[in-house]
């Protein structure tokens, strides 16, 4: 298919800025893929759509306080620096984002804090932005850490328009977060309250966990037509043997999985073996899904409404089939559903 096909002509009033006051508040679109048929109902209402033995799999990664700000030795010029990844703990490596990348070069300094106390030097240029900073700092890593992230504040996505506040630091993450690695939240997951986890429990819905650090490479602009030819950034994932066994053991005795957002359902399909089982994976996945595909790994999807020409739109075709989703966007799109990683809920059955 062709980039281009994915454009959703979504007005940008629609993305939500802010999230709503509960979790679990969010209005909820219901595509039946078999028939195209549309509902509109309140997240709240998921539960009537699974029944006892159903299992909901969930990425239980962890987003750390990615952004940062810093000052340029000598110059003092402000750079902000967006921490991915960290490559050796031992020597307190990282690979980042740097901006403005023009000012940032091998051998340079960036001191963060008031009182400039953390610095990191400059040994590497990975890409156009992308840059190695080695953390000049000699305590214990465990402090290092606290104390990095403490500089550091939640990482929003391009397209709200506004400085991270302390409320994100909870509402951009789920209440099940254990695995820290991401800089993006699956946000499909952090619709869930407590309420509706222990609502799951009584009615003998599963609830399982596999982990996907989803980056950045989520975000990246598609710069092809020709969607064959995009290439995704590898992503960090495990699924569990025990995670595996339960799954397809369910699925197998006729009851339904349910991807909790697109980058459970990636993970996934990266570790699909024989008759849509799931098998342990520990590794990196470049696994990018776009229509036509055929899933077999999942029977429903629950994901939250995408930019356009975004890679989790089109995971999301991939699934709901291209027609009937690009359908149900323009139906979004009139009856003003909210957009984003604060915005409403798309279920896919």
């Amino acid at each position: 298919m062709k980039l281009s096909e994915f454009q959703t002509n979504m007005p940008e009033e629609l993305i939500a800025e802010e999230p709503l006051q509960h979790r679990d508040d969010n209005r909820m679109l219901v595509l039946h893929r078999d028939t195209g048929e549309i509902e509109h109902r309140q997240f709240k209402d998921i539960l009537d759509y699974f029944d006892h033995g159903d299992t909901m799999v969930f990425n239980d990664t962890q987003v750390f306080p990615a952004k940062l700000y810093g000052n340029k030795e000598k110059t003092g010029a402000r750079i902000e620096v967006f921490l991915l990844r960290e490559l050796n703990p031992a020597n307190k490596l990282w690979d980042v984002l740097v901006e403005p990348a023009r000012k940032i070069r091998i051998g340079n300094k960036l001191y963060f804090g008031l009182d400039d106390t953390m610095v990191a030097e400059v040994i590497d240029n990975t890409t156009s932005r992308g840059r190695t900073l080695r953390f000049l700092y000699d305590g214990p890593h465990d402090q290092f850490k606290r104390e990095l992230f403490a500089l550091g504040s939640t990482p929003l996505p391009y397209y709200i328009k506004r400085e991270a506040v302390e409320d994100d630091a909870e509402r951009y993450q789920t209440i099940f977060a254990s695995k820290e690695g991401a800089v993006v939240v699956p946000a499909a997951g952090a619709m869930f309250s407590r309420e509706m986890m222990r609502r799951m429990e009584i009615k003998d819905i599963t609830a399982e966990f596999l982990t996907m650090h989803i980056g950045l490479g989520s975000y990246r602009d598609i710069d092809v037509e020709d969607l064959t030819k995009h290439r995704m950034d590898s992503e960090q994932m495990e699924v569990k043997e025990e995670v595996c066994d339960r799954v397809n053991a369910r699925r197998d005795a006729g009851h339904r999985v349910c991807a909790v957002g697109t980058s459970v359902l990636r993970a996934m399909e990266t570790c699909v073996g024989m008759s849509g089982h799931i098998k342990p994976f520990a590794g990196w996945t470049n696994k990018f899904l776009f229509p036509p595909y055929e899933v077999t790994t999942i029977d429903a999807l629950l994901t939250t409404f995408h930019m356009p020409l975004s890679i989790m739109l089109m995971a999301t075709a991939a699934f709901g089939g291209y027609d009937a989703t690009m359908h149900a966007y323009r139906v979004a799109i009139e009856e003003k559903y909210r957009f984003g990683v604060y915005g409403d809920a798309m279920l896919i059955v």
